[in-house]
């Protein structure tokens, strides 16, 4: 399994994702899922991946390829960003029926689901999870993040402190917690942690860093959230019983 979350607010983007990948309790390897592409000063893209490695692997090889080849379409000719992610979608669903058609396993399944967020000059930067079926949906205001992977354990966070208008920093930091509350509940979600930060309009690779398990930054935030979380808890108030009886069903 992998998770990677990305948020869209007004500062920019903020791109995490793990770097584990399992075929089995047995089989834990590590491969990069976030994956870069610049265009001219004039554009800037940056595609996560979970799902199979196979299909992930293939469409970031076929992107590339189709930008060395000067293709009709490629990263580099595309108008808009909504345009690079039906691109993506139509490039990831033939990867997808290749390797199906390669692969006679009925229970195989080539599924990868992306993230593609960037900026193209003129527009705004923009964020959109792309399913396996080629489709997809983007960042709102009102909910300014996206996951993929394991997706349920840091969620809370995000809900409940990512905002539009939340600073760079302050985004990836929230987004990093999500990361290791999700690292803490699921074993096949581990390090190294990649984190890029793109501040709007540069058209270029922001900050970007990679935090390894005992990354003395990486303990120093995990151990804070775990200490404010357990002060907040013994804050909460306290439970008041009541007198009511509860009916027995059994007379």
């Amino acid at each position: 399994m992998t998770y990677a979350v990305a948020v869209n607010i007004r500062e920019g983007l903020v791109f995490v994702s793990d770097s584990r990948t399992n075929a089995g309790a047995d089989q834990l390897s590590t491969y990069s899922k976030m994956h870069a592409f610049c265009g001219g000063g004039q554009r800037f893209f940056v595609l996560l991946s979970a799902g199979n490695l196979a299909t992930s692997q293939a469409v970031v090889t076929r992107l590339r390829h189709d930008i060395q080849n000067a293709r009709a379409d490629n990263l580099h000719t595309m108008q808009t960003m909504a345009d690079t992610a039906d691109y993506v979608g139509h490039v990831s669903t033939e990867e997808q029926r290749k390797i199906r058609k390669r692969n006679r396993d009925t229970d195989f399944s080539p599924d990868a689901s992306f993230i593609l967020g960037g900026q193209i000059a003129g527009g705004s930067p923009r964020l959109f999870l792309i399913y396996p079926e080629g489709n997809y949906v983007y960042t709102s205001k009102q909910t300014p993040y996206l996951q993929i992977g394991e997706v349920k354990y840091g969620k809370p966070i995000l809900d409940r402190v990512m905002t539009y208008d939340l600073p760079l920093e302050e985004a990836a930091r929230c987004a990093l917690v999500s990361m290791d509350s999700t690292m803490r509940s699921n074993a096949t979600v581990g390090p190294p942690i990649e984190v890029l930060l793109y501040p709007a309009n540069r058209f270029s690779q922001g900050p970007y860093m990679s935090f390894s398990d005992d990354d003395p930054y990486l303990r120093t935030l995990r151990a804070a959230w775990e200490a404010n979380l357990l002060e907040a808890f013994k804050k909460l108030p306290e439970l008041k019983y009541s007198d009511a009886k509860l009916r027995l069903v059994d007379g």
